[in-house]
């Protein structure tokens, strides 16, 4: 190890996690526990009751499904690892573990991103293409979107990860989060992080600026398209496929802008974390939600799934 002013190699950081008060942590866990819990069973009956209703293989349900298995796996990158921290009264996360967390967490919050786009998409071509709906969102398309979705989020995560195994990293090991995140990371960095924040500026403009007003787009247009329709029945059937794909879309983006574009103040630590914990932990816990509740064929495959009652021919 060098001192003075070279670098030497970080074999592990020091997550602070939420709080640091020790009469807390028993309480965090219990409740951190319990979220992770719903989210697990939530999204995974999303997604086997979509699976097995024959009812539901449509794309719209098709996304939904990979939208919950996406959620279920970004709540599992990081919850899991700061429960373990809590039982084990520790605070520590290797470095080779941290850069994994971190590819792994960005992801998943990719392919979020892409996949709302998606069902966008598909919700205009379903309400503003009726008549093509069924040519253009077929299974091969489907699944092309998905698969587009999963390497753009692949490409998104592996060049922030590479980029960031390339910087060295000073005295200070300190992240002051409850998982490794990348801005945190960037600011404990002692090499030029000139790189990284040109390739942060580029793919967030495209994640929280250009997904979101693509998205904006697709909803001008349908609702444009909805507005037409003459009857108020008619009008509100189609509102309802796209009110939850919208419930959605505002809870996570309104928690990225709480962390990407609040500008910083003494306590904007504290706000990270508290806007981490909506869009990492609490938004997988509260789709599944979003997605049945106001939705009767989700309900009905949901209570079909759970008491394992066969499906009425019609």
């Amino acid at each position: 190890m060098e001192t003075g002013n070279h670098t030497f190699s970080v074999s592990e950081f020091l997550l602070l996690g939420l709080s640091e008060q020790q009469e807390q942590q028993p309480l965090l866990f219990g409740i951190f526990l319990s979220m992770y819990l719903v989210t697990v069973v939530g999204n995974l009956v999303i997604s086997l009751a979509i699976g097995s209703d024959p009812h539901l293989h449509t794309p719209m349900y098709f996304f939904l499904a990979n939208f919950s298995l996406t959620d279920l796996g970004l709540s599992s990158t990081t919850v899991p690892r700061m429960l373990v921290n809590i039982q084990a009264h520790t605070q520590t996360i290797p470095y080779a573990g941290c850069l994994s967390q971190i590819y792994f967490f960005l992801w998943f919050i990719g392919l979020d991103v892409f996949l709302l786009a998606v069902m966008a998409y598909d919700r205009l071509v379903a309400i503003c293409h009726p008549l093509h709906y069924t040519l253009v969102m077929s299974p091969r398309c489907c699944v092309l979107l998905v698969v587009m979705s999963l390497l753009l989020a692949h490409s998104y995560s592996l060049t922030h990860t590479v980029l960031l195994a390339q910087l060295s990293f000073c005295a200070d090991n300190t992240i002051p989060h409850f998982f490794c995140e990348l801005l945190p990371l960037l600011k404990l960095s002692c090499s030029d992080t000139y790189a990284n924040q040109c390739v942060l500026t580029y793919w967030g403009g495209a994640l929280t600026i250009l997904i979101p007003l693509l998205i904006v787009i697709s909803y001008v247009c349908i609702v444009a398209t909805i507005v037409r329709v003459p009857s108020a029945s008619g009008k509100w059937k189609a509102f309802s496929t796209c009110s939850s794909h919208l419930s959605a879309i505002c809870l996570f983006y309104a928690s990225a802008v709480g962390v990407y574009f609040v500008p910083s103040s003494a306590d904007s630590a504290s706000k990270d974390r508290i806007a981490a914990v909506i869009y990492a932990v609490v938004t997988p816990m509260l789709n599944p939600f979003i997605y049945s509740l106001r939705n009767k064929d989700m309900k009905d495959a949901v209570g079909r799934l759970l008491s394992r009652r066969p499906l009425q021919s019609p």
